[in-house]
């Protein structure tokens, strides 16, 4: 399995302006991660939707999976009490 590419909705550079610099390298650093392993342990798939969720500390990154063209999109950052609102 090659390496997926990653991609962004343009809503997520919003997400992640209003989440503190130290917090910011850690999801940064986690979304880079899944490019080599979109489904890592810990993973979660959304009841509902085609779409999976990691945690980061108190944060939630939510994101898309597309097999046949190795790109994951992510779509929303949130803190934990936040990130299931308004999907």
């Amino acid at each position: 399995m090659g390496r997926y590419s990653l991609r962004f909705r343009a809503s997520v550079a919003k997400d992640l302006r209003a989440i503190p610099k130290q917090d910011l390298r850690r999801i940064l650093n986690r979304i880079e991660r899944l490019a080599d392993d979109p489904r890592p342990s810990g993973c979660e798939k959304l009841s509902g939707e085609e779409k999976y969720r990691v945690r980061q500390g108190v944060y939630r990154i939510l994101y898309e999976i597309a097999d046949s063209e190795l790109i994951v999109t992510v779509v929303k950052v949130a803190h934990r009490r936040h990130a299931y609102r308004g999907r």
